[in-house]
């Protein structure tokens, strides 16, 4: 099996950030947060379905990375972005990059769920996830990561 090289972001992939951001809008009384990076607590999101078992499964077998993009106008988040990662996944505490380009990043798979930051420039595979699409969920994310893994060097 081919080692490879990957970078998964944490909001919209492995923490539930829209969950959260729908649950301040209903506590304001609103249908939705004009900017939801100002107002969620990023210390307490839930985890998205099929990360815990699928990010182990990547570390486990590849060199994994995540790579977040904090809002800048809130220097706390940066510090609850690490202690959320710890808290939930502390084999990867050393490994967390904040970058709001991800198109610098160098590997094979970019995992991510937006394509603002540099993500369709990306020089690897870019797998832009979405746990509300069929086919661009974690189970899906990692039938094409076997895929890869498969591939002649």
């Amino acid at each position: 099996m081919k080692k490879l090289r990957i970078f998964i972001d944490m909001d919209g992939v492995i923490s539930d950030f829209a969950k959260s951001a729908e649950k301040e809008a209903a506590e304001r009384g609103i249908t939705k947060l004009s900017r939801p990076d100002l107002c969620v607590d990023y210390r307490y999101l839930d985890l998205i379905e099929g990360a815990e078992e699928a990010v182990k499964y990547l570390y486990d077998n590849h060199e994994v990375f995540i790579a977040t993009t904090p809002p800048w106008d809130r220097i706390q988040v940066w510090a609850d972005k690490r202690a959320w990662l710890e808290e939930n996944f502390p084999y990867l505490k050393q490994r967390l990059i904040f970058t709001h380009r991800k198109d610098l990043l160098i590997g094979d798979i970019l995992i991510d769920d937006s394509h603002y930051r540099g993500q369709p420039d990306f020089k690897g595979h870019w797998f832009w996830f979405n746990k509300s699409w069929e086919n661009k969920n974690w189970k899906a994310c990692l039938e094409f990561i076997k895929i890869l893994e498969n591939e002649e060097i």
